[in-house]
C-alpha cells in the first residue's frame, strides 16, 4: 500500500497503535508483556526494578514508553544495534566482521536520535570518547574500534558524535554517511569500478538488489566502455539482460567518480591498511587526466564506444519506467553531483524508510512479515517513521509492541 497525504499517514500510524495495543492485552498481564518487549529488544531479561516500571507503564496504556524504557539497556547498542548493522558492512554479509567507523556511527545515531537519512549523505562519525585510552582515529587501520570493542565499554555510553571533515580531512561536501566511511570504503570502493558501492547501498538501504531493480527500457547512454555490447558474440545479451542493470545504475554510481580505496596490493592484498581517496577540486589524476580516478577507465577496450566518465554528475534513471514506484521524492531534482546529493535522493525514497522497518520488523519479530495484518503494520510503522523525523528507536518501540502480542 502506498501512503500519500500527511493525513493518512498519521491517520494509519494511529490505527497501526491501537491494533498493536489491542495485540499486546492478548499476553496474560503486565509483567509478563514487559519481559516479551524488553526480550525482544535487548535478547536479555530485564532486572526486577526495569520490569516493574516497564509493567506499571504498560498497564497504564503506555507500552511504547515501556519499549523505550527498555533501550536504555547496553544490550540494545551492544547487541542488537551491532547485529542490525554489521552484515552490512561487508559484501559477504558477515554477522562477526569486528566494530568499524560503519558500524560506530550508525549506532551512534540511533542512541542520538539523529535523523536516520543522514545515513547516507551526512558530515557525520561516531568515535570512541576522548578520555577512554583508545588509539587515535586512523585513515588508514581499524585499531581505534578494535581496541573500543575489546575495552568491553557500552557503546552506549563510549560514542562520541564527530564530522568526518574534521576527523578524516575528507571535505564536508564530499561526506556521505556511511558510504565514506573508512569501513565502507574498503569493503566497496575496494578495487573493482566503484559500481559495488552503489550496489551495496541499494541492497543495504533501499533492500534491493540489481535483479529486482533490472529495467531494460532505460537509455543505455550511460554505459561504460568497460561493458560488452555482444558479451559471448550475442548482442541479445546485452540488449535483455546487462542493460536492465547498467542502465540504470552506471548514471547513479558516477556519483563515485572521484573515489577510491588505496592500498599496498603487493604487501596488503586485502587493504587492511588502505584509506579512503578523493579528488579535490583542483588535484588530477594522471590517468585520466581530469578528477576522475582510474578506476572509471578500467577495459576501456572492451567496448570504445561506450561512455567516458567526465566528472562525478549523476542522473536518476529510474524516476521514470516500473523503479519509480521506490517512491522517488518529489521536492529532490533528480540529478546532482557527487556522493552526498546521490545518498540523498536514495534516502529520501519511500523504499528506503520502508527497508529500514522491514529489517527491524524481522530482527524484534524473529521473522518476516507473513500476511495482510503485518504488511498493514510495515506500512503504518512506516508512516510514523517518515513523519516524526526518521528516528530508529521508534521503529524498535512500535514493531516491539506488535510483536509482543505472539
Amino acid at each position: 500500500m502506498k501512503i500519500t497525504s500527511p493525513a493518512a499517514r498519521l491517520l494509519l500510524a494511529a490505527t497501526a497503535c491501537a491494533s498493536a495495543l489491542l495485540s499486546l492485552s492478548a499476553l496474560a498481564g503486565p509483567e509478563e508483556q514487559a519481559a516479551q518487549i524488553h526480550s525482544r529488544i535487548t535478547g536479555v531479561k530485564p532486572d526486577v526494578a526495569t520490569l516493574t516500571e516497564m509493567a506499571e507503564l504498560i498497564a497504564g496504556g503506555q507500552a511504547g514508553d515501556a519499549a523505550r524504557l527498555a533501550m536504555q539497556n547496553d544490550a540494545f547498542y551492544n547487541v542488537t544495534l551491532k547485529n542490525l548493522v554489521t552484515p552490512w558492512t561487508s559484501r559477504d554479509a558477515d554477522n562477526f566482521a569486528p566494530l568499524n567507523d560503519y558500524t560506530a556511527t550508525v549506532i551512534g545515531m540511533v542512541r542520538d536520535d539523529v535523523d536516520f537519512r543522514e545515513i547516507l549523505s551526512g558530515d557525520i562519525l561516531y568515535t570512541g570518547a576522548s578520555g577512554l585510552g583508545l588509539p587515535a582515529y586512523s585513515n588508514s587501520n581499524n585499531n581505534h574500534y578494535i581496541e573500543l570493542e575489546n575495552s568491553g565499554y557500552p557503546l552506549q555510553t563510549a560514542l562520541e558524535r564527530k564530522t568526518q571533515s574534521a576527523v578524516t580531512g575528507l571535505p564536508s561536501d564530499a561526506t556521505a554517511g556511511v558510504i565514506t566511511t573508512r569501513g565502507g570504503a574498503k569493503a566497496f570502493f575496494y578495487a573493482g569500478t566503484n559500481r559495488a558501492m552503489f550496489r551495496f547501498t541499494l541492497l543495504n538501504h533501499l533492500c534491493r538488489d540489481l535483479e529486482q531493480v533490472h529495467d531494460t527500457s532505460r537509455p543505455p547512454d550511460r554505459i561504460r566502455q568497460d561493458v560488452s555490447r555482444s558479451p559471448g558474440g550475442d548482442s541479445r545479451v546485452f540488449q535483455n539482460n546487462c542493460i536492465g542493470c547498467h542502465s540504470g545504475m552506471d548514471p547513479m554510481a558516477q556519483a563515485f567518480a572521484y573515489y577510491d580505496y588505496v592500498y599496498e596490493v603487493d604487501n596488503d592484498p586485502t587493504g587492511e591498511n588502505g584509506q579512503l581517496d578523493y579528488n579535490s577540486a583542483g588535484e588530477t589524476d594522471p590517468a585520466t587526466g581530469t578528477r576522475v580516478k582510474a578506476k572509471n577507465h578500467f577495459n576501456s577496450a572492451t567496448f570504445p564506444y561506450g561512455f567516458v566518465i567526465p566528472d562525478d554528475k549523476w542522473d536518476n534513471y529510474w524516476r521514470e519506467g516500473p523503479n519509480m514506484y521506490l517512491g522517488w521524492s518529489s521536492e529532490l531534482p533528480g540529478s546532482g553531483n557527487g556522493a552526498k546529493s546521490m545518498g540523498r535522493e536514495l534516502a529520501n525514497s519511500e523504499a528506503f524508510a520502508q527497508c529500514q522497518v522491514t529489517k527491524v520488523f524481522e530482527q524484534v519479530c524473529l521473522r518476516a512479515p507473513e500476511d495482510q495484518q503485518d504488511r498493514d503494520q510495515i506500512d503504518s510503522i512506516t508512516a510514523s517513521f517518515t513523519g516524526n523525523g526518521y528516528r530508529l528507536k521508534q521503529v524498535y518501540a512500535d514493531t516491539a509492541v506488535y510483536c509482543a502480542g505472539e
